[in-house]
């Protein structure tokens, strides 16, 4: 898979241009958070960048410490956007837990954010944290 000089696959580089700049905008800003959580996160490692069902997807290749984390617009709109999350997992019934004054939630699937609202990043980066750790917190407790 050929890597562009930011090193966004070219396949991944293609989604992204093809949104409406604002959006395209909140997703890149959501990509740099993903990357960021998951260099601060002790034993996420490096994150594999791909595409899923179309969507721009972020997978712990390396460590297979955590969830795959895809991010997109929402169906149909410009103006909302989505972390997707495994919906098997339980991980958005725990953000919800954690943040329901925080986050709009679509469903077992996704944190629905707004292109005209600053998402809260401090809770952001947790979710995305507890994401990438899934399964290593998953097999601690066995």
């Amino acid at each position: 898979m050929k890597k562009r000089r930011d090193n966004i696959p070219g396949e991944v580089a293609k989604v992204y241009r093809d949104y409406a700049p604002k959006l395209r905008g909140k997703l890149s800003a959501l990509r740099s958070l993903i990357l960021k959580t998951a260099t601060k996160t002790e034993g996420v490692g490096p994150l594999e960048e791909a595409l899923k069902w179309g969507q721009a997807s972020f997978l712990t290749v390396k460590s297979g410490s955590g969830s795959t984390i895809r991010i997109d617009r929402m169906k149909n709109s410009d103006e909302k956007y989505a972390l997707y999350f495994h919906c098997q997992t339980g991980l958005v019934p725990a953000f919800r837990e954690l943040y329901p004054e925080k986050f709009e939630f679509s469903g077992n699937r996704a944190i629905v954010l707004d292109v005209n609202k600053k998402p809260d990043e401090k809770a952001l980066a947790h979710c995305i944290a507890l994401a990438l750790t899934y399964h290593a917190r998953k097999a601690g407790k066995k």
